[in-house]
């Protein structure tokens, strides 16, 4: 089933980039969290979406940033954004991270960035997701996961409210995650987890790897 959400139908540029009013707005506020936390090497983007913030961030952080998606057909609309920057974005790639196994696959990174997905997946997705970031980063990576969470079961906004019941409407199976449950599933792949508070009541949780997790 195909999910109605705030950035349904977003405007398509001649060259084929896809113009997200969501992913337009945070962008600057993620990019500047992340440029205090030094990351360096190579980053995986999961769920890379329009490729805006490939774009927007890859650059500016000097990182060697690699797209992926679920399905092909979000390709060109990423291709079209790294084709406006000299920073190395890398061809996307097909990568499921709700299936089983997938960091063997895709391991050794020194950074991952998540964007607005786990609200839109059921939780047993988001719980092998979580699981598996541990073992596809390299020791000392970084994971960082933007987006709206539960606090003790609840949302924090009226706005809030009403997109997590328009998504439970639409599937049952969806819906915001709580911020205790996500954090316990990183803690229990062995990384230490912080929280950054941002806009529009949306959080930023900051997953780091030691240098004795193998």
């Amino acid at each position: 089933m195909s999910l109605r959400l705030p950035d349904t139908g977003a405007e398509v540029l001649p060259d084929g980039r896809r113009l997200v009013p969501s992913a337009s707005r945070n962008a600057e506020p993620i990019l500047t969290a992340l440029k205090g936390l030094g990351l360096r090497g190579r980053l995986l983007e999961i769920a890379s979406g329009s490729g805006l913030h490939a774009a927007h961030m890859a650059g500016a952080l000097g990182l060697d940033w690699q797209p992926s998606e679920v399905d092909a057909v979000h390709f060109p609309s990423i291709r079209a954004w790294a084709a406006t920057t000299d920073a190395l974005i890398r061809p996307p790639v097909l990568l499921d991270a709700t299936r089983a196994g997938w960091a063997a696959e895709f391991s050794g990174w020194d950074a991952i960035l998540l964007v607005n997905l786990l609200h839109l997946i059921p939780e047993d997705a988001a719980a092998t997701l979580l699981s598996e970031l541990s073992k596809a980063l390299a020791p000392l990576g970084t994971a960082c996961l933007y987006g709206p969470f539960l606090r003790n079961g609840q949302t924090t906004s009226p706005g809030d409210a009403a997109f997590d019941a328009s998504l439970r409407a639409q599937d049952p199976s969806i819906g915001y995650k709580d911020l205790a449950w996500v954090v316990k599933r990183l803690s229990g792949g062995g990384l230490s987890v912080e929280e950054r508070a941002m806009p529009a009541n949306n959080l930023l949780l900051i997953a780091r790897k030691s240098n004795s997790i193998p």
